[in-house]
């Protein structure tokens, strides 16, 4: 990871090295956070953030899910994003905001210890790999399971929650796939380990529930608007594991991830072993707006404006 110049951490800008937490703080003993992954892309007018009001409103769903109100109103933290990404001169980057409880109590109750937020920017590329979005990448279906609705909130972007997603990447890697595919509790698809799935059979997408333990991907609602645009039939359906052996095209869509093709599944080719044609329209859709290659109809792009550059620099 390379270091950008600053950070915005409690109402602050501060140097990168400087945005210090202290060993006891309650998230890290008990994952007591949530957090967004947001993305800025150069536009030729210059850079812009993808759908910046969209995470904001998950994060602070997330922060009322886990009774965890943040001290800084929505408003002032998407100010300090675009002044984040503009004071650190990105073109393109992956903004990281983060609200977390402190050092205050190793009491399991999280609600004796301080709410801090931060917000970081980085640079980071294609997060499959760039030759992901032609050639598809190899998943395995995980023997890890998604939570039960009844143990965990998948709805919310919790910093413990993942720990479940780390256990199926890291099954993923150890067996040389680049990705993992999580079931629900009652054996249907749920979603990778940090993306959302889609896939395509005779010319419909489906992609699972929320009741499948998914996290309500930003990302998953503007595949869902594209297809929408493109004439493409879009169904949400519980779908059993055996349902990704047949399918004629898979996807994953994620901030991270992008729009990312699945080449097999199980060592299993999914249908023609190569990116598909639905995949490929939507992903030259998506691209065509985040990069203001086409008109941004939807409103999705927030521009990182002069006029931010020079409050942010001053």
């Amino acid at each position: 990871m390379k270091a950008s110049e600053v950070i915005w951490f409690n109402g602050e800008i501060v140097p990168w090295e400087a945005a210090r937490v202290h060993v006891l703080a309650h998230a890290l003993h008990y994952g007591s956070s949530v957090f967004e992954g947001i993305r800025t892309y150069a536009t030729p007018p210059g850079p812009a953030v993808f759908c910046l009001d969209d995470h904001l409103r998950r994060l602070y769903d997330s922060c009322r899910i886990t009774r965890m109100t943040p001290p800084y109103a929505p408003e002032l933290l998407r100010d300090a994003i675009l002044t984040v990404v503009a004071r650190n001169g990105h073109q393109s980057c992956y903004i990281r905001p983060v609200v977390f409880r402190g050092m205050g109590s190793l009491n399991v109750d999280p609600r004796k210890s301080p709410i801090e937020v931060a917000v970081a920017t980085i640079e980071w590329g294609r997060y499959l790999g760039e030759e992901a979005l032609e050639q598809g990448v190899d998943v395995m279906v995980s023997s890890w399971r998604r939570m039960a609705p009844d143990t965990h909130p998948g709805m919310a972007k919790i910093g413990g929650n993942y720990v479940n997603s780390s256990f199926v990447a890291m099954e993923a890697a150890d067996n040389g796939f680049a990705e993992g595919i999580a079931l629900d509790t009652q054996g249907y698809v749920s979603e990778g380990s940090g993306e959302n799935i889609f896939l395509v059979r005779d010319g419909t997408v489906y992609t699972p529930p929320l009741a499948s333990s998914i996290l309500p991907g930003v990302t998953r609602k503007v595949v869902m608007t594209l297809c929408a645009d493109l004439g493409i039939p879009v169904r949400e359906a519980q779908m059993p594991r055996e349902m990704l052996y047949v399918a004629d095209e898979i996807f994953f869509s994620g901030t991270a991830a992008e729009i990312t093709p699945v080449r097999s599944v199980d060592r299993i080719p999914v249908g023609a072993g190569r990116r598909g044609p639905i995949t490929t329209q939507i992903l030259e859709e998506f691209f065509g707006i985040a990069e203001g290659q086409r008109p941004d109809r939807h409103g999705w792009l927030t521009p990182i404006r002069a006029a931010a550059v020079r409050t942010a620099s001053s």
